[in-house]
């Protein structure tokens, strides 16, 4: 070790609050030596303690300390291990997280092992918050019928979870109904500074961090709690002490000025940085929030901006711990004790307020907070932002083109286009088969993890909810209202302010704690509308206050999908219509014929901000949460056999065990070259995970629908995609079945179809032929592919169907994880070259070249394609498998294959 290269011991200090004594790893005591320390950006800090406090271990070295602590403001390939505190879950992603657990327990056995070393060794919280559909909605019995469905739907998995609960040591399940699992982390869960005990009987204080199976796991970033989401096989690795393999990331900082104008929602600011970051481009980065204008945002709404980071793309965007932060851990009952801790470790470690300093970032984004203006994002992605004024401008433009080419049309906003005349729905008779035009709004749901965390727009829209109904307007009979809140807390407060009733008189009645439409599961539409919808091919539209509108994603009749604030989404109810510019044309009239326009019904922030303060108290949180583990009796209730070895049923159509490990070795395969591949997939542009493996409901006469039926299921009770992710059969025949997804090589259709050897037929069924002749498959793709949620069944069902590599111009950071994780191979065009230039049609042979070598993070590999005709094109491609943990990974068959092996030998 060189002289300017401190003993970690050296690095160790103490500190007292009320009387008791911490321990913890000093960063100014560090900066005294490496000088260039004291301006690393805030996240930057996090990591370099995270690997101070874990310099023992085998993963982390001095110089993986010295390049954190030196960090330079450019690209690094530095790749560090990084040991997150804890692990968070959700039910869809966290039931095959559990079922690999019992697979893994299941193969150690048969390689005559201990089960039990399968086993979480860092703490995991799952909270049940995915499952919940808007079967019933627009009446006091909504919720209470849910639940029920619920239940009646999940029993099987929610017993095979308690089945976890009771057998993993570490692993703790919020039950259903309790609220969404990012919410219940930013509320309760989230300690901001943990202690535990060392080795040596010392009290250790650290920061918090966490990794979660939903890519919003970054919404605890509002707290100054480093977290981002994860495919489920990388959490698992976690899980099973396993650190993060990353290259030291890039970290943008972006500067906020000013404050809000009246009128102006979170939501709409969140939009906006949305818009900006994706154009700036921060895939695989930090975005850390500093400046002046933080003094104007609550704890909310940085945690309204937090939450949205996947949908800039981003690793996580933080914000500093300061006054807001003890204020928040205040307001939801953290001890009076936890709040001096917090407060005390963060300024003795230069982890205090955005200001302090000179910091030095990559690069610096700027946004003065009076620019920001009311919006909406949509038709089909989060980025493409539109101003209020012009969303009847957007909705043309989608109709003109729906028209022209039927499923495709631009997102993008063009001048001069002329709005169409208002269409007047209140016309529409009321009759057993309704006739909507294009362009109306059949769902209206307040709902997400995004917005329902925030005081400020829940108040909001009760308020306007309030003079709407006051004035005598009422949401339009064709619009199916939803409400489901963050957590119970939310309800509370609205309830108490006498809010609660005007949104249910406008249909908003609350259906349930969870994710809801959000996700996918905002129920059926009833079946007047989809006849409409169906027989007149229309383009009707659901507004809903979540952070993602990825196409086929909301209803599989609705084809726009707009996220607003919650204030909008009642506003919308209530017209019942896209068409309408609500800045200058009246939303209704009064019972005397009098116009009523927006600003008649919006609320002040005054008013907000008034009824926030007179409504909203430290006793709810405390109330809420007394028994948040303990769940409702339909919960405890659930009948669980205790045993190590989960017994899996062959009969079940929810719980399958994985073929993952049917042919496991000790010995780690030879890697091969990758020769005679076929095109199953040619994919454009910003493909998400929702493409890959679709999360909501399927149809009778799809592949998974065919399987049920054969299975006895009957189609009322298929539940969705989502739900049934611990089986692979299902989830298998689900990979590329979106209904919106286009395929290249079979232009003239839409949805999860290709095409061989002139026939056309789905992507499941061919991939089953192609696997009788044992040939390889791969998907060629455009930018940002595997946009959206950390689903990891995108990758296991990539890998299952048979596919070896992914080449695409970029990818998205989880999705290009979790193929490595599942040991497909992500390879990248080089330059500005697309799949287009090869003139691809699907009957060509692909060789993948240069991996029978030694292979090592990011090399260049060939790609051979050869024609029908004979002739032949070789590709540099580069190899996105990013470090030598990745190698690892790729190296055993997947993480899975890995961790076995690792346990197995120690």
């Amino acid at each position: 070790m060189s002289e300017n290269q401190p003993a970690m011991t050296d690095v160790m200090e103490t500190f007292i609050v009320d009387h008791k004594i911490y321990k913890y790893y000093s960063l100014p005591r560090l900066t005294k030596t490496v000088e260039s320390a004291e301006k690393i950006p805030f996240s930057i800090k996090i990591l370099l303690e995270n690997l101070l406090r874990h310099h023992n271990s085998d993963s982390v070295h001095i110089r993986d300390i010295m390049a954190v602590a030196t960090w330079p403001a450019g690209s690094s390939d530095h790749e560090i291990s990084y040991n997150p505190a804890r692990v968070l879950m959700q039910d869809f992603t966290g039931v095959p997280a559990v079922v690999d657990l019992a697979a893994m327990r299941d193969a150690t056995v048969k390689l005559q092992g201990d089960p039990e070393r399968i086993n979480p060794l860092c703490p995991v919280d799952m909270v049940i918050d995915h499952s919940v559909m808007v079967d019933y909605f627009g009446n006091a019995e909504a919720m209470d019928k849910n639940i029920e469905m619920e239940f009646s739907r999940n029993r099987e998995r929610y017993a095979f979870l308690r089945w976890g609960q009771k057998t993993f040591d570490n692993f703790r399940v919020v039950p259903p109904g309790i609220g969404i699992c990012h919410q219940v982390n930013l509320e309760y869960l989230a300690k901001v500074v943990a202690t535990e005990m060392d080795s040596h009987g010392n009290v250790l204080a650290y920061p918090d961090t966490c990794i979660g199976t939903d890519s919003h796991t970054t919404m605890v970033n509002a707290l100054g709690v480093l977290g981002w989401g994860v495919g489920g096989i990388e959490a698992e690795a976690v899980m099973l002490g396993e650190p993060i393999s990353m290259i030291l990331p890039q970290v943008v900082g972006f500067k906020i000025i000013g404050a809000l104008k009246e009128g102006v929602t979170a939501t709409d600011l969140v939009l906006s940085i949305v818009e900006i970051l994706r154009r700036r481009g921060v895939v695989g980065k930090f975005v850390e929030f500093f400046g002046p204008g933080l003094k104007s945002l609550t704890l909310a709404d940085r945690a309204t901006i937090s939450n949205m980071a996947p949908e800039y793309g981003a690793t996580c965007g933080i914000f500093p711990i300061d006054e807001e932060t003890i204020k928040y851990l205040r307001l939801t009952g953290r001890s009076l004790h936890q709040q001096k801790l917090v407060e005390r470790y963060a300024k003795i470690q230069g982890l205090w307020g955005a200001s302090a300093g000179e910091t030095v970032y990559s690069q610096t984004v700027t946004l003065d907070l009076s620019t920001v203006e009311t919006s909406l994002a949509g038709p089909s992605r989060p980025q493409d932002r539109v101003a209020l004024s012009r969303v009847p401008y957007v909705m043309q433009r989608l109709l003109d083109a729906e028209s022209r080419q039927g499923s495709s049309f631009s997102t993008s906003p063009q001048e001069g286009v002329i709005a169409p005349k208002s269409q007047n729905l209140e016309s529409v008779p009321k009759k057993k088969d309704w006739v909507l035009p294009d362009g109306a709004v059949v769902l209206a749901a307040i709902t997400s993890c995004t917005n329902t965390s925030n005081p400020s727009v829940l108040v909001g829209a009760g308020l306007l909810a309030q003079k709407a109904v006051a004035l005598g307007l009422s949401a339009k009979p064709w619009v199916k209202t939803s409400f489901a809140p963050g957590s119970q807390v939310v309800a509370e407060y609205l309830s108490r302010a006498g809010l609660l009733h005007p949104l249910e008189q406008l249909g908003f009645h609350v259906v349930g704690y969870g994710c809801t439409t959000c996700i996918g599961n905002s129920g059926p539409l009833s079946p007047s509308i989809t006849r409409s919808i169906e027989s007149n091919a229309l383009l009707v539209n659901a507004v809903l206050s979540g952070n993602r509108n990825f196409e086929g994603r909301i209803n599989p009749q609705v084809r726009g999908n707009w996220l607003a604030s919650p204030l909008l989404v009642v506003v919308y109810a209530l017209v019942g219509t896209m068409n309408l510019d609500l800045t200058t044309q009246p939303i209704g009239q009064t019972v005397d014929k009098r116009p009523i326009y927006l600003r008649h019904i919006w609320p002040s922030i005054k008013e907000i901000q008034e009824t926030i303060q007179k409504s909203l108290s430290t006793e709810m949180f405390t109330k809420k949460y007394a028994t948040v583990f303990e769940g409702g009796r339909s919960w405890r209730d659930l009948a669980v056999k205790e045993s190590k070895i989960y017994a899996f049923d062959h009969n079940s159509t929810y719980i399958q065990n994985p073929p993952y490990f049917d042919k496991i070795s000790f010995a780690v395969p030879k890697v091969k070259n990758v020769t005679g591949a076929k095109i199953l997939l040619a994919l454009g542009d910003s493909i998400t995970t929702d493409h890959i493996s679709p999360a909501g409901s399927f149809a009778a006469d799809t592949p998974a629908g065919k399987y049920l039926l054969q299975k006895g299921i009957k189609s009322k009770d298929f539940n969705s995609f989502g739900a049934r992710r611990g089986n692979h059969e299902i989830m298998m025949r689900g990979t590329f079945a979106n209904i919106r997804l286009r395929n290249a090589l079979v232009p003239e259709k839409e949805g999860g179809f290709t095409r061989i050897n002139g026939e056309i037929m789905s992507v499941y069924d061919a991939a089953i032929q192609y696997a009788k002749t044992n040939t390889p498959l791969c998907v060629f793709a455009g930018r940002e592919y595997g946009t959206g949620s950390s689903r990891d069944w995108a990758a296991k069902g990539t890998r299952l169907l048979g596919i070896k590599f992914v080449v695409a111009e970029s990818f998205e950071r989880i999705h290009r994880t979790n193929l490595v994780g599942m040991g497909v191979l992500p390879l990248m065009f080089k330059n500005t070259m697309s799949w287009k230039d090869l003139q691809l049609r699907g009957t060509e042979s692909i060789d993948i070249l240069g991996l029978e070598d030694d292979i090592t993070p990011g090399q260049d590999v060939r790609m051979v394609v050869t024609y029908p005709e004979g002739r032949s094109q070789t590709v540099d491609l580069h190899l996105r498998i990013d470090t030598t943990r990745e190698v690892d990974y790729y190296r055993n068959g997947g993480i899975l294959h890995y961790i076995l092996r690792k346990v197995l030998r120690s």
